[in-house]
């Protein structure tokens, strides 16, 4: 009876761990159709295609203004941080996933602009 127990106690414990572990799992792996708010670009759709592999993740981004790959980036507890460098400036954006979408802050090293900006996973993958 013991033994019953103890297992009974252990699987309480285990079956809702492993539950979370699997939830916790986001893939930003994708296109994601992007809009920047703020500065002189507010409003600019972009593209954000990526990679992730554990927490760095790699890729894209395209939009009106011009194509630039990603210089560096994590993803570490649903918080996206990446570097853009182009040939003006490098941009961070930083942004939360919930939800099934992104949205954060973005900057620009070279001219101080900042704003906000969120994202939506394309439906295709």
């Amino acid at each position: 009876m013991r033994q019953i127990t103890r297992l009974a106690i252990l699987l309480a414990l285990l079956i809702p761990a492993a539950t979370a572990l699997g939830a916790s799992k986001q893939t930003l792996t994708g296109s994601w159709n992007c809009v920047a708010h703020g500065g002189s670009h507010s409003g600019l759709t972009f593209t954000l295609d990526l990679q992730q592999n554990g927490q760095t993740v790699t890729g894209d981004v395209t939009s009106s203004i011009g194509d630039a790959d990603i210089a560096s980036a994590t993803f570490i507890n649903n918080f996206l941080k990446a570097e853009i460098d182009t040939p003006d400036t490098q941009y961070t954006l930083k942004a939360h996933y919930h939800n099934g979408k992104l949205s954060g802050t973005w900057s620009s090293s070279a001219s101080g602009e900042k704003g906000t900006w969120e994202g939506t996973k394309s439906a295709s993958h």
